[in-house]
């Protein structure tokens, strides 16, 4: 099973979150499937690739709480729905 992920990197003090699709299996700096976003806590910065997200999502991937959270703020599963509908 596959999961949208944040994956931290960053300096101390400083975490900055890729946005990643990857194993359930894997660990959290485990190697991923692919990298789908970038999120700053920070700045409240978000970068999204929202073609492969969608990808990742009808083939069934599941987002973590906090990754759910940024995507709905992104307005994403609105535009999910438009593209179904």
């Amino acid at each position: 099973m596959v999961k949208l992920r944040l994956k931290r990197c960053g300096r101390k003090q400083q975490a900055v979150y890729r946005i990643v699709a990857i194993d359930v299996r894997s660990r959290r700096e485990g190697r991923d499937l692919r990298k789908v976003g970038f999120y700053d806590p920070i700045k409240n910065q978000t970068c999204l690739n929202v073609p492969a997200i969608l990808y990742f999502l009808e083939k069934g991937a599941q987002p973590t709480r906090t990754v759910y959270d940024i995507l709905r703020k992104a307005e994403l599963f609105k535009e999910k729905e438009r593209i179904w509908s």
